[in-house]
């Protein structure tokens, strides 16, 4: 699991504290699996039974933590769990953990590009998964859990569509469990989501931030304070940053040409595209697509 860090700021510290953003499947270099999925024993265990607060930027995590005893740090604040217990952890949400030796459970990691349809934001389940949240465990997520973990060692054609399948079952139940006790969103968290609705429509439009901040009636100052609340970075930062994992994604799933990548999201200068997409990701485009060449990139 590689890690990357990333300012995490707090309106009321007088500077930001470092909090560190690990990437899995789909966040920063790594190429996309369908899904990852690991007992909870395989990695606290290797770290005392605690693990840090941390977060990441583009997936949903799902825990299902059956026996022993656990304890989750959610943006600061610590609450014990009441096991069996389902947890659901948006993107962006600094989480941690301390469980007692030996707590048996898993951890499910889902990219949201690849399951849009649940995870996106015109799923019917968006406003259910939009806020972190806990609820007892229905009995039947341990055979959906361990049925994951059995189809990801599987090397057949089938391995894939049967992962969604079992994550989408699995997401449909943390949907239903958490609906009755949602919280309402905070103003930032909807201003975010707003913002990033208008990123996906626009990306190729390269609005200004201006624009955005129009559009969202709010001022760029604002906008900008909002969007370095959420993800530790300022607004331009954060729209070049979906810019280039946009082309990320089309490099990797489409057979498009870097060119037509380039001008599908607003860039009239190959050229100029490729080194901008190298300044940001380290590698040029080609590069990037030929490192992806041996695995399991899907068909365009």
């Amino acid at each position: 699991m590689a890690k990357r860090s990333i300012l995490w700021h707090y309106p009321n510290m007088t500077s930001p504290a470092p909090i560190p953003a690990f990437a899995l499947y789909g966040e920063g270099r790594g190429f996309p699996d369908v899904l990852h999925c690991e007992r909870i024993a395989d990695r606290a265990g290797l770290h005392g039974w605690q693990i840090a607060p941390h977060r990441h930027p583009d997936l949903h995590q799902i825990f299902l933590i059956r026996r022993g005893a656990a304890w989750v740090t959610v943006d600061g604040r610590a609450r014990d769990l009441s096991l069996p217990v389902l947890l659901s952890i948006p993107p962006w949400v600094v989480h941690g953990f301390r469980f007692s030796a030996g707590t048996e459970g898993h951890v499910l990691s889902l990219s949201l590009a690849d399951l849009p349809e649940v995870l996106g934001e015109a799923s019917p389940l968006a406003a259910m998964l939009a806020r972190w949240g806990h609820a007892p465990a229905d009995p039947a997520l341990d055979a959906l859990f361990e049925a994951v973990i059995a189809e990801c060692a599987a090397r057949d054609a089938a391995r894939a569509p049967m992962l969604r399948a079992l994550a989408t079952q699995i997401t449909v139940h943390a949907a239903r469990a958490l609906a009755g006790g949602a919280p309402e969103p905070t103003r930032y968290e909807r201003h975010m989501q707003g913002f990033e609705a208008l990123l996906r429509e626009n990306l190729a439009q390269r609005w200004p931030l201006t624009e955005y901040a129009r559009a969202l009636g709010l001022t760029p100052t604002h906008l900008n304070r909002v969007v370095r609340a959420q993800t530790g970075r300022s607004a331009a930062r954060h729209i070049e940053a979906r810019l280039f994992q946009e082309a990320c994604r089309l490099l990797a799933y489409t057979r498009m040409g870097v060119a037509e990548v380039g001008y599908a999201l607003g860039f009239d200068d190959p050229a100029y595209f490729s080194r901008a997409f190298r300044r940001q990701t380290g590698e040029t485009p080609s590069g990037y697509r030929r490192r992806l060449a041996g695995t399991d990139l899907p068909a365009g």
